[in-house]
């Protein structure tokens, strides 16, 4: 299993970027994708996640309304579009998929807002 976390940069607020996780090494269309982000002397937390088939999605409170998770299952990538960046929004961002009993991570690419 390989999950390639690519698109961060430093970006001004209000700015957008959109950061994609390519897949490889299980068959991707049929495991729920999640993003997760670590700032700076947090926790890790999950941002957004989207489900297998049916592309049902859910996002964490702070990024509502911002930030959206979608996936291209032909190309076993999963993105997540960011507008309306703040520097809260600051972290290094992660893919993750959950499977045979085992969490799998890429390895995060840094988004950075700051004017």
């Amino acid at each position: 299993v390989q999950l390639l976390d690519s698109g961060g940069g430093l970006v001004q607020p209000g700015g957008s970027l959109r950061l994609s996780c390519a897949a490889s090494g299980f068959t991707f269309s049929r495991y729920i994708m999640i993003w997760y982000r670590q700032a700076p002397g947090k926790e890790r937390e999950l941002v957004a996640a989207i489900t297998s088939a049916c592309g049902l999605t859910n996002y964490a409170d702070s990024v509502k309304g911002r930030f959206t998770i979608s996936r291209e299952n032909a190309k076993n990538t999963v993105y997540l579009q960011m507008n309306g960046l703040k520097p809260e929004d600051t972290a290094v961002y992660y893919c993750k998929v959950r499977l045979n009993g085992g969490d799998y991570w890429g390895k995060g690419t840094l988004v950075t807002v700051s004017s």
